[in-house]
């Protein structure tokens, strides 16, 4: 609830709107008017107003933290397949309850209609207990009905955190559960932490952050949600001490899936929705799939990039040339994006996508920290770049340095030569 404006005090002096960062108050016919949408709470403009005008917006109702118990899991399904990004959180899930306590479990959500195969694949990557929710209304993904599900779960069983798949779904979905639960949702995580001491060996590692002012023997398990900020020049970590449950989405690739266990089981829980097919304002009535080639660099085991060094929109057609014959697929740094050299969906990094593939070629990328933080962990990197102290050298394999013009038509010529000596 925003900020109160007692008229019979306010005088319309402005005083309080000029005191507003966020633009949330404004004077008509000599009265502030707040603009609840805007207003944030900060309490400004009361310090500013001389008539006592301005009252503080009433505590919410305090939470009982204790009653929220467990890691959910949404797991994104499409058509009857799980999205990779949800299993790639099981993992992730399993390792945070891990250091919450012995007794915090792993739990995986499953919304759809006929999809109850799909929870043993939940349970061996992982998750100890699957709540499945099936209806014919949600066989295909709406805001409106998995809101009112997902909402009706988390009311009745509680649980400490919801970890989604920064996906087109996810990024739709996440922040509508958040308002209506009257929490905090952080978006497109790249690290997550319950632990004080790991967050900061994290924080020292990969930060300028001071740590000095936390204490590794600090018990408390609330999450540490941190993600690229301001375009990816700074890391921010963001925590919700006052409300349940914490949320994060987070971005494909960024986590490990666990290995699978195959024949691993756990408890099933399922769920009779509440709903009807008035709760749904959308009605679908087909399912096209676009017929343009997408990327799928979070899949991929090579990848071939290019960056600024190729001089202009034009030398793409080089790094499709070299990705056709090793067979992989396009990436690109953020400078060529931005240039508007090839589409946002090949950008690899901390503002694009993490990637993990067996091979990465990087042709004409210098290595910018953003760069890096999205594709030092292939397992094999290979990288030509004619400045022999660009930074991706730090982290190649194998470096070559030159002009990429002339060693990557080499390359292609070796890679052609070994394929007929085959």
């Amino acid at each position: 609830m925003a900020i109160k404006i007692i008229n019979e005090k306010c005088k319309g002096c402005t005083l309080c709107a000029k005191a507003c960062p966020f633009d949330a108050l404004r004077i008509e016919n000599r009265l502030a008017i707040v603009d609840e949408g805007k207003c944030t709470n900060c309490n400004a403009c009361i310090a500013k107003c001389k008539f006592d005008a301005i009252e503080a917006a009433p505590e919410a109702e305090k939470v009982d933290l204790s009653a929220y118990k467990h890691i959910w899991v949404f797991a994104e399904q499409r058509q009857g397949k799980i999205q990779n990004v949800a299993l790639e959180l099981l993992g992730e899930g399993k390792k945070l309850a891990k250091d919450i306590s012995d007794d915090t479990q792993i739990c995986a959500v499953l919304i759809g209609d006929d999809i109850e195969n799909l929870a043993q694949e939940c349970f061996e990557y992982g998750a100890e207990k699957v709540y499945l929710v099936q209806d014919p209304l949600l066989k295909n993904y709406t805001t409106d009905a998995y809101t009112k599900v997902l909402k009706q779960l988390i009311d009745e069983y509680k649980p400490e955190i919801v970890l989604y798949g920064a996906t087109h779904i996810g990024r739709d979905f996440a922040p509508r559960i958040a308002a209506r639960c009257n929490t905090g949702l952080t978006a497109d995580c790249t690290h997550l932490d319950v632990k004080v001491s790991k967050y900061i060996e994290f924080a020292k590692a990969n930060t300028t952050l001071d740590t000095s002012t936390l204490d590794p023997n600090d018990p408390s398990t609330g999450i540490k949600q941190t993600r690229p900020a301001f375009g990816g020049n700074l890391m921010a970590t963001i925590i919700c001490p006052k409300t349940r449950p914490q949320m994060s989405t987070v971005r494909p690739g960024v986590m490990q899936k666990q290995e699978r266990q195959a024949g691993a089981t756990g408890e099933i829980i399922n769920v009779k929705p509440n709903l009807t097919a008035a709760d749904i304002r959308i009605d679908i009535k087909d399912i096209v799939k676009s017929a343009k080639e997408m990327v799928s660099l979070t899949d991929a085991d090579i990848i071939c990039s290019g960056g600024r060094g190729l001089g202009d929109a034009s030398g793409f057609e080089l790094i499709k040339q070299f990705a056709d014959k090793v067979g992989g697929v396009v990436g690109s740094s953020r400078a060529v994006v931005d240039s508007g050299w090839i589409s946002p969906d090949h950008q690899v990094g901390q503002t694009g996508k993490t990637v993990h593939p067996k091979l990465y070629i990087a042709l004409g990328i210098s290595g910018a920290i953003q760069h890096l933080a999205g594709m030092q962990e292939s397992e094999c990197i290979v990288a030509v770049n004619k400045n022999d102290a660009a930074p991706i050298f730090e982290v190649a394999d194998y470096g070559i340095c030159g002009d990429l013009f002339k060693v990557a038509p080499l390359l292609l010529d070796a890679i052609k030569a070994a394929k007929a000596d085959k």
